[in-house]
């Protein structure tokens, strides 16, 4: 697995330092370029850190003010336990194609260039991992994750991150189930991906949307295969 991106990195070290240094709530954070210079990056990199804090609940912006520290969310808490059956990983699966059919949709809508940056960098990252052969599956969770983030609501972000454990458990079960041959599979993922990615780009709402979900009900075929589609739910899954 590759190493973290430069936006997560500074991602974990602001809230490293929103969490050791004794800083409270209303405490202003330094300004971008501040930033940018400390931690040697670019200032969307820095942006992009910002934003993730900021939907997580990490801080908030006052205009023209600047980026304060908020109250710490419950995170750790936030939890949907483990997939204990085939029912439940199908219930599973259909609740993200809900949710991030949603989550792609309102990512189309995002007027910030830096987020949609991210959500390319991404997929293009989770890309070349795979090309390598390796399992990129921490590289798909940030993909997914990116466009979360770019819907501009934190409980999507929130979701998608409390979802971890249960979605590395659906890609990897679907990798060990499926029958469908490796390089095909691969094929068929980053076509998905790409017109996800492609639909945000170009701001269709409607198109991310039916790409998402075209895209996890794929997951789910070639975890179930085609006949048991209509038996099951009718959207559903991760890919792998």
């Amino acid at each position: 697995m590759t190493g973290i991106s430069l936006s997560d990195r500074v991602y974990a070290q602001l809230r490293n330092l929103i969490e050791t240094s004794g800083m409270q709530a209303g405490d202003r954070l330094p300004g971008e370029n501040g930033l940018a210079r400390q931690y040697g990056v670019s200032r969307p990199v820095v942006r992009q850190a910002l934003a993730q804090l900021r939907a997580e609940g990490w801080i908030h912006a006052r205009k023209g003010a600047g980026n304060f520290v908020a109250k710490p969310p419950v995170l750790d808490g936030v939890t949907f336990g483990p997939l204990h059956s085939i029912p439940d990983i199908q219930a599973f699966l259909d609740f993200r194609c809900v949710m991030e059919g949603e989550s792609a949709a309102r990512a189309a809508r995002c007027s910030d260039p830096d987020l949609l940056r991210n959500i390319s960098n991404k997929r293009r990252r989770l890309e070349a991992v795979m090309a390598r052969g390796e399992a990129a599956v921490e590289e798909d969770i940030e993909f997914h994750g990116a466009i979360a983030l770019a819907s501009g609501n934190r409980f999507f972000v929130m979701t998608m991150s409390a979802l971890q454990e249960q979605t590395r458990f659906a890609i990897h079960l679907i990798r060990e189930l499926s029958s469908q041959p490796p390089f095909m599979r691969a094929h068929n993922i980053r076509q998905e991906h790409i017109r996800i990615d492609e639909a945000i780009a170009r701001g269709d709402a409607e198109g991310a949307r039916l790409a998402m979900h075209e895209h996890l009900r794929g997951g789910m075929a070639r975890l179930f295969g085609r006949s048991m589609m209509s038996d099951a739910v009718p959207a559903s899954v991760d890919p792998r």
